[in-house]
């Protein structure tokens, strides 16, 4: 269907109104005003018609950040060395700190907290409070920020990333327009920055058509699945943060649990585990629901109330995995681009830092007036010079020590410890997560079967977790989760791998049910159930399921999360 769209001219467009995409924003706008301040702005900043656009597919900024979450404050000093003084939303120290390592009914407290694991000086946090909180103070500063808008496609002209074009609202299941259909808008802008958070949808087709990633490490991910919990005073104290290992994941798996207490009656709870797995059976909802029957974690929750459910992946794969940072018209920050530190399992405070470095890149951009690859690649220059390359290329391995299992991981994280982050080889190869898993024919008989029952009190099924994630989309819209093959999903994946999409999706989208009428498996497509978490394009053992961006709004509200 040809569409006539508008198109509109900006100077430099932001996609996603997160941590990283926030902070350039203010950062960017703090250097013009200083510059306009002793008289010395040049160049299309200058302009009275100067204009920086954030758009977000959230129908509020902040709606779709979820994480555990531990602050580092370390960037957010950097960028705004009051914070605690312009009215933060909660946050509390941590006080005290353990980890653990759980067999299946008893644990054992380490003796020792590695250095990666001590929050002393962090904060624990919402992150969908701080950055609403951060949102406002963007939109303070004259930022236009549009949420609700999602960014739908790249516009890339001769190898030139020339903008986006946003999401079209009002057409049905079928793409046909409906009678409130609005076609998206071509956002043409001199400098992009992409600020989408793991695995973003353009910055997967961009880095593919633009070849970001040659040479590098692919992309490894963990799917982290949360709840937020009320609980009897009395249990924890706030400020305390809980990290534990193995059970119900086991030696082969890499992951762990995360307990934060936000208050002495409020805890974020949930469970990382790595995509990388074999079993196609492997359910990471099902493993986080055994995990909270554990009589230590029972006992943090029994008698409480699960408000709060959410789910998304995690980028661990560490500096060699990270893409080019930049190209003509085009830099990427935050967890699309790589940030995050897998050994402390952080990357908030990495995602300010590196939405500042781009902000530096683009005003010296802007001030010359050249937005070319070679002008840009400054922000590669300025993140080799930062303290945040120095904390990255420290752990710049040890995700994949962790590919032979626990055990040799645990063997390679001591030696890359005691080697500046190199352990045993200057730089540990990967494969990408889907190839690791196993058919059916070749899994052994004897493993450990995760028990699919829920009571409603302390486990949940998937649909009453989805429920709790306020994830809404309009039904009546194309499904942005695209089957590139069905015959794959009826045949071969059935046979090969038993349709493990049921079994990884934290959010039950997809579905077999019998067709009452011919008595034949039928694949249930449920995109409204979607938490945005992009497990499925990253597991799926075929690489036959694209998430694309639904229309702009919809998804999940994680309030306090």
């Amino acid at each position: 269907m040809g569409i006539e769209r508008d198109s509109m001219e900006v100077d430099v467009l932001i996609v996603g109104a997160g941590p990283a995409g926030l902070a350039a924003a203010i950062h960017l706008s703090n250097l013009i005003e200083k510059a306009r301040e002793k008289g010395e702005l040049k160049g299309a900043a200058a302009s009275d018609e100067f204009t920086m656009m954030i758009i977000e597919k959230g129908a509020e900024v902040g709606d779709h950040m979820l994480s555990g979450a531990v602050l580092d404050p370390l960037s957010l000093d950097e960028l705004m060395s009051d914070w605690k003084e312009q009215n933060p939303p909660a946050y509390v120290p941590v006080k005290s700190e353990a980890l653990y390592y759980l067999t299946e009914k008893g644990q054992f407290k380490s003796p020792y907290t590695p250095p990666a694991m001590n929050n002393h000086g962090c904060y624990i946090i919402s992150l969908n409070q701080f950055v609403k909180w951060l949102g406002g103070i963007t939109e303070a500063k004259g930022v236009e920020v549009f949420s609700g808008m999602a960014g739908s496609s790249a516009i890339i002209e001769d190898g030139v990333f020339k903008g986006v074009i946003t999401d079209d609202k009002g057409l049905d299941k079928e793409g046909q327009p409906k009678g409130n259909f609005e076609p998206g808008i071509e956002l043409r802008s001199k400098i992009t920055i992409l600020a989408e958070g793991p695995r973003g949808s353009l910055t997967k087709a961009v880095q593919s058509e633009l070849k970001l990633d040659e040479g590098r490490n692919p992309q490894s991910y963990l799917t982290g699945v949360k709840e937020l919990w009320e609980i009897p005073a009395g249990r924890i104290k706030a400020g305390t943060v809980y990290h534990t290992m193995g059970y119900p994941l086991g030696m082969k798996q890499f992951g762990g649990s995360f307990n934060y207490a936000m208050t002495d009656e409020l805890l974020s709870i949930g469970l990382t585990s790595a995509l990388n797995y074999q079993d196609p059976r492997f359910d990471p909802h099902a493993a986080f629901q055994e995990f909270k029957r554990h009589p230590f974690i029972s006992s943090l929750l029994k008698g409480g109330k699960m408000i709060k459910y959410g789910a998304k992946t995690i980028g661990e794969g560490g500096y060699f995995a990270m893409p080019q940072l930049h190209s003509d018209g085009l830099m990427l920050i935050g967890e699309c681009a790589g940030y995050l530190n897998s050994m402390r399992i952080k990357g908030v405070h990495l995602a300010f830092k590196s939405g500042m470095l781009a902000a530096e890149t683009a005003f010296d951009a802007l001030t010359s007036e050249d937005y070319s690859a070679k002008t840009l690649s400054a922000y590669a220059s300025h993140f080799r010079k930062s303290w945040a390359f120095t904390e990255l290329w420290k752990v710049r391995n040890f995700h994949q020590g962790f590919e032979s299992g626990l055990m040799g991981g645990m063997i390679h994280t001591a030696a890359q410890m005691i080697t500046g982050g190199r352990g045993f080889s200057e730089r540990l190869t990967a494969e990408p997560d889907h190839v690791h898993m196993r058919r059916l024919s070749e899994m052994p008989e004897a493993r450990l079967q995760i028990e699919k029952k829920f009571d409603g009190e302390l486990t949940f099924d998937k649909l009453s977790d989805v429920y709790a994630s306020g994830t809404k989309h309009e039904e009546n819209q194309p499904a942005h989760l695209v089957i590139g093959d069905l015959s794959i999903c009826y045949d071969k994946c059935t046979e090969e791998y038993g349709n493990p999409c049921v079994n990884f999706c934290p959010a039950s989208v997809y579905e077999f049910i019998e067709d009452e009428e011919n008595g034949e498996r039928k694949l249930q497509l449920n995109p409204s159930n979607c938490v945005h978490c992009k497990t499925c394009d990253i597991a799926d053992p075929y690489k036959n399921i694209n998430w694309t961006t639904p229309e702009g709004g919809g998804g999940p509200v994680y309030s306090q999360m």
